[in-house]
């Protein structure tokens, strides 16, 4: 058995559970071994509490019996189910949404039940919010450590703990490729791979759980930064780099005409770029800045560089709005200087498009700036020296090493990101680049009023929100979702949308913009945002990068308590551009100590940076890296915070691998051969 063998050829797994495997994201046997319980969802017979002793603000797994469910409506009209369990100490409540509501359906009184979930006070009993409610199987085993995964369809905790348990042992029998060194797993005394596995699943003891997880998420960081440490000397050793000059007239002219000094950060900071610039080697390098820090005007002052050295310059954003609003910063501040700057995006015409092209082969144009555009094959850059991508996180390392290949060395590199990565996050999430940080803020800039309230004062923040448009001002409000979810207690973008627009926003021009929308269709609203017709957007998080609109004081964010910390005070980037003050309103329906403590750091901390820091340690990293981003695996068991002191060993293992061709190659020997695919992409891509 080989773990790149499909799961299909496992006994008791046929076309439908294949399929059903599939969207679990199972296709190999590899992913099945890699496929753990939902973090910290075992059932321990041992150690299972009464309702009784469940402590709030802890995810929490109890046994007990279906009291009762019921069908209901709330105030605004919105359909749940109220399920009831019990045990001799006392009664729970469960509230479910969406489609969850069929699920209640199935679920009879007195029925025996495992419940999970975060444990609240209610009104009359504790409550359970994100639960899951599995019923006892037949079959069910009454004793030990019993795992518990995330499932879909019509899969059973029991048939996949059967299979899983299964494919251990034929696993163990047939031999465990081991993925790490042996002298790694000898001086830092880890286990082996299959005694990982299977006490992943299920584990002996807590003892030995505790040893599997950490070899695991050792395993995991070990191999990113082998992986990411491999991409970086790849891409250093495939090229000359081109070696720019002194800075020179040009950039003199550039820092003369702007009507503003650089900050002491943004000095620093240019003479690091300025100096990766005039090295023979590529530079690749992270800069971070808060929103309003000033990274913009750090990136135009390199691509100044690149062209009075007879080079070219390409300025890539993730959306045509944020492309657009660089254009227009450039273009005013460098084509009085004489230096040729161009838009290109999906929306350009064919014959803009073919005359861009044109002059950017022969060479006539300096900087072209762009959307995904950019990307295409047609688009040929004459002598591309520096490429610079702005909010790096929505570009996969795909594409942007789709724009580095637009030539013929290897083109310096700086990428920016307004979203704030903790310094440590940073080692894993970019352990190719080098980073820079922007911490301080241009001078005049009024800090914005952040202040929370819970669903009762709902009333009275969007009454502020109808005060603020009549005084001229615009606003935004946020929803974390686009529609109704079987999981969440919140409210959704649609729905908040039509309540809105029959009641505050009644005559007062607004829409609706979700990341379902075509391109075009979001694009023209923001579009009639930034101009100044449409007052209010009502919105999910997509308005979160790149849109400047100096008018909006005021950003209402409901069910802020699902957000995260730094994506919040992302959101509230968006606000506090103009001269007016601005206000940023959190409404919360949480009320447990934990939810409290985040949101007030939001009232009294406006660093993005120490906000993030905050957030790792309330919520973990969770899901950091996913392919369709990034290019990177996700992180399943390793926490960044939690786990800081196996990144830095993870990272100083893998700076050893590196320099060892031999241990290179059987790592990548390895991953390739018997390891599930979710590292293939940084060492194979």
């Amino acid at each position: 058995m080989l773990l790149t063998d499909p799961v299909g050829t496992l006994k008791g797994i046929g076309e439908k559970r294949a399929g059903q495997l599939k969207q679990l994201g199972i296709e190999k046997i590899g992913d099945l071994l890699s496929y753990f319980p939902r973090q910290g969802h075992y059932l321990d017979y041992g150690k299972t509490k009464e309702i009784a002793a469940l402590e709030f603000g802890k995810r929490q797994i109890f046994q007990a019996e279906i009291s009762s469910v019921q069908e209901k409506r709330s105030l605004r009209g919105r359909r749940y189910a109220l399920v009831r369990v019990r045990d001799r100490t006392g009664y729970a409540e469960i509230y479910l949404f969406g489609s969850q509501i069929y699920r209640a359906r199935s679920l009879k009184n007195g029925a025996p039940v495992i419940i999970s979930g975060k444990i609240q006070p209610g009104k009359t009993a504790k409550m359970v919010v994100e639960a899951t409610i599995d019923t006892y199987e037949e079959g069910t085993e009454k004793s030990g450590i019993l795992p518990i995964y995330s499932l879909s369809g019509q899969l059973t905790q029991i048939f996949l703990r059967n299979i899983i348990k299964n494919t251990l042992v034929i696993a163990k029998d047939s031999g465990v490729p081991e993925t790490l060194p042996q002298k790694i797993l000898k001086e830092n005394a880890f286990i082996g791979r299959a005694e990982a596995l299977a006490n992943m699943h299920f584990p002996s003891n807590w003892k030995l759980h505790a040893a599997a997880r950490r070899r695991l998420a050792f395993e995991e960081l070990y191999l990113m930064q082998c992986g990411l440490m491999y991409h970086r000397q790849k891409i250093k050793l495939k090229s000359q780099g081109f070696k720019h000059a002194a800075s020179s007239k040009l950039l003199q002219k550039l820092s003369r005409a702007l009507p503003f000094s650089l900050t002491n950060a943004q000095e620093k900071t240019w003479r690091q770029i300025e100096n990766d610039m005039e090295d023979s080697t590529p530079m690749h390098r992270l800069l971070q800045g808060d929103v309003g820090s000033g990274k913009t005007i750090i990136a135009v002052f390199a691509l100044v560089k690149a062209v009075e050295n007879g080079f070219q310059g390409a300025f890539m954003a993730p959306t045509e709005i944020l492309a657009k609003q660089h254009f227009e910063t450039l273009a005013s501040l460098l084509m009085p200087l004489g230096v040729d700057v161009e838009l290109l995006t999906g929306g350009s015409s064919l014959a803009k498009r073919k005359e861009i092209l044109k002059k950017l082969s022969n060479g006539e144009l300096d900087i072209l700036i762009g959307t995904h555009a950019l990307l295409q094959k047609d688009v040929v850059f004459k002598n591309l020296s520096l490429v610079v991508t702005d909010e790096q996180h929505r570009f996969g390392v795909r594409q942007r090493a789709g724009l580095v290949q637009k030539t013929t060395g290897a083109p310096d590199t700086l990428v920016m990101t307004a979203t704030p990565i903790p310094r440590t996050m940073a080692l894993t999430v970019y352990g190719d680049l080098d980073v820079s940080f922007i911490k301080e803020l241009p001078p005049g800039r009024k800090p914005i009023v952040t202040l929370c309230y819970n669903e009762e004062k709902r009333k009275d923040v969007y009454q502020g929100l109808v005060r603020q448009v009549k005084l001229g001002r615009q606003a935004y409000v946020v929803c974390p979702l686009i529609e109704e979810s079987e999981k969440m207690n919140a409210l959704s973008a649609t729905e908040l949308y039509e309540m809105l627009k029959h009641d505050f926003l009644r005559d007062i021009p607004a829409a609706l913009l979700h990341g379902r929308l075509k391109q075009a269709e979001k694009d023209a609203i923001m579009a009639d945002f930034v101009s100044g017709k449409l007052k209010v957007l009502v919105s999910t998080t997509v308005i979160e990068v790149g849109v400047n609109v100096p008018n909006a004081s005021l950003m209402i964010v409901e069910g802020a308590d699902r957000f995260g910390l730094a994506q919040l005070h992302q959101l509230r980037g968006r606000i506090g551009r103009g001269e007016h003050q601005s206000y940023c309103a959190l409404i919360s329906n949480m009320n447990t100590p934990q939810a409290t403590e985040r949101l007030s750091l939001m009232t009294t901390c406006n660093d993005g940076f120490s906000l993030a820091e905050e957030d790792l340690k309330l919520r973990g990293s969770g899901e950091l890296f996913g392919t369709r981003q990034h290019g990177l695996p996700d992180l399943r068991l390793a926490d960044i915070f939690s786990d800081l002191d196996l990144l830095f060993l993870a990272r100083d293992c893998a700076a050893q691998t590196i320099n060892d061709s031999e241990a290179m190659e059987e790592i990548k020997a390895s991953i390739k051969s018997s390891y599930d695919d979710k590292f293939s992409t940084i060492f194979f891509s």
